[in-house]
């Protein structure tokens, strides 16, 4: 069969997207493995498909790089929402999406007929730690010890629909994360493996982050990773609720409020890289 697709990316976090509105997709976590190779397949962090919903105006589904499939993805619903709006699927400026995390409400930047930026309703940050889950001798992990590979670590735990481990430092830049990463996503009290985030605070509004997300190794970017970071930073007391945050990633920057009711709003950009159609057998 041939499939057609779109290749978008929000802050550098690019995933390969397939209108389900139109086709069928079977098997997406083994194809999210064969597509996502970037020297075999079109390259990617995974991919993601664009369904419809009797709940809301559209569905999202996505998968990994490794073929497991994520609850939430930040950067993701940003551009399924440009799609939906560009393309003239759902035109509205505010758009309803289910996750299998929830629905999340989107309100969009248009410009020129066009999505520029879009504002995400990520809910309540989670921090109970048998709901994010991470096994653990306390109800909420606030800067607690972690060991791994030898070395202890301080450890915030977070869930915006995926499990977060905040970790802060003052040197990203000698980070090996392609081998403390690993370790982290598969160490044992966190049995839904986790999504790690290296943070160093450069002022009380301004965070720099590097991400190992699970089943995908080292992205530019992590929309949940940097809502996790800022919600991980107001409890560490580096930064304040109800103030915009940024945080400075790979592939470029996210705001983020964790306000004082508890929800988390993301603001950042999407953007279409190509459209392309491509056999599968």
């Amino acid at each position: 069969m041939r499939a057609k697709f779109t290749k978008m990316q929000g802050t550098g976090n690019d995933y390969i997207y397939f209108n389900c509105f139109d086709q069928t997709i079977s098997h997406p976590e083994d194809l999210s493995m064969i597509l996502s190779d970037r020297h075999f397949g079109i390259g990617g962090d995974g991919i993601v498909l664009i369904c419809p919903s009797e709940v809301a105006d559209a569905k999202m589904r996505m998968f990994n790089g490794d073929g497991s499939e994520g609850k939430m993805c930040g950067n993701a619903i940003r551009c399924v929402g440009k799609y939906l709006y560009d393309r003239g699927i759902v035109k509205k400026e505010r758009l309803d999406i289910e996750t299998l995390s929830g629905i999340k409400h989107l309100d969009m930047k248009v410009e020129g007929g066009a999505v520029k930026s879009v504002t995400v309703d990520m809910g309540k940050a989670e921090l109970q730690a048998s709901k994010i889950p991470v096994i653990y001798d306390a109800e909420q992990v606030i800067n607690q010890p972690i060991e791994v590979a030898g070395q202890t670590y301080r450890m915030t735990c977070v869930s915006m629909g995926n499990p977060h481990c905040v970790v802060f430092m003052n040197d990203l830049d000698h980070l090996k994360l392609e081998e403390i990463g690993p370790d982290f996503e598969r160490h044992p009290v966190f049995p839904d493996r986790v999504n790690t985030e290296f943070v160093q605070v450069l002022g009380p509004r301004t965070l720099r982050m590097r991400v190992w997300e699970r089943g995908s190794g080292e992205t530019w970017a992590c929309g949940t990773g940097a809502c996790a970071t800022a919600v991980a930073a107001v409890l560490n007391g580096y930064c304040k609720q109800d103030e915009e945050i940024e945080i400075i990633l790979k592939g470029g920057t996210l705001k983020i409020n964790y306000r004082a009711d508890g929800t988390v709003m993301m603001t950042g950009g999407a953007e279409i890289v190509f459209d392309g159609e491509i056999e599968i057998f």
